[in-house]
Formats: C-alpha cells, sequence, structure tokens
C-alpha cells in the first residue's frame, strides 16, 4: 500500500509544481487553489509511505515521479521543448525510480 501512495503523492507533486508556476506568484485563484490543497496531499502521502519506506528510497521515487511527470506536462502544452537528449534523461530518471522498487 505504501508504494501505492508514494506513486500517487509524486503524481500530485507534478500537479503542485505545474499550479505554483500558473500562479504566478500566488496571483492567480484558480492555479493558486490547487496548489495549496495538492501539496498537502502529496506531503500527507509522502509522509505515510515513509513509515514503510526508507527516507531517501521515498523521497527519490517522489521527486523522480513528480519532475518526470512535470517536465512531460510541459513538452506536451508546448511550455517546454521536446529534444532527444530530454527524453533520454527522463527515460533515466524511470529507470531509476523502476531500479529502487526492484531493489526494495
Amino acid at each position: 500500500m505504501s508504494w501505492f501512495v508514494l506513486v500517487l503523492s509524486g503524481i500530485l507533486e507534478a500537479v503542485w509544481a505545474t499550479a505554483l508556476g500558473k500562479s504566478e506568484n500566488f496571483s492567480r485563484l484558480g492555479p493558486t487553489l490547487v496548489f495549496f490543497p495538492a501539496l498537502a496531499a502529496s506531503m500527507a502521502g509522502l509522509a505515510y509511505a515513509m513509515k514503510d519506506l526508507p527516507v531517501g528510497t521515498a523521497y527519490a521515487v517522489w521527486v523522480g515521479i513528480g519532475a518526470v511527470l512535470t517536465v512531460v506536462y510541459a513538452m506536451a502544452t508546448g511550455e517546454e521543448l521536446v529534444s532527444v537528449m530530454k527524453v533520454v534523461f527522463l527515460l533515466m530518471i524511470i529507470g531509476g525510480v523502476l531500479g529502487l522498487k526492484l531493489s526494495h
């Protein structure tokens, strides 16, 4: 159950990170209203997962999932350019996350 919650928390990290960027220093109401509950739920899920998983593993997986999804979303919406190198390095992060799961 901890791994499932951790993955959901990583997804929520991408949600709050994207909302933070779109909030324009909390001056836009919609993204700001998304940011705070997504942040709270993401942190709560990470804390829950850390009850059963090592802190380093849980944090690395959480950050990895959030980082990859944030970049993929930005690429999909045209906010960030797609390049072969970026895709390769994103795949490396995904490989690292999977490796941490397999080695647990």
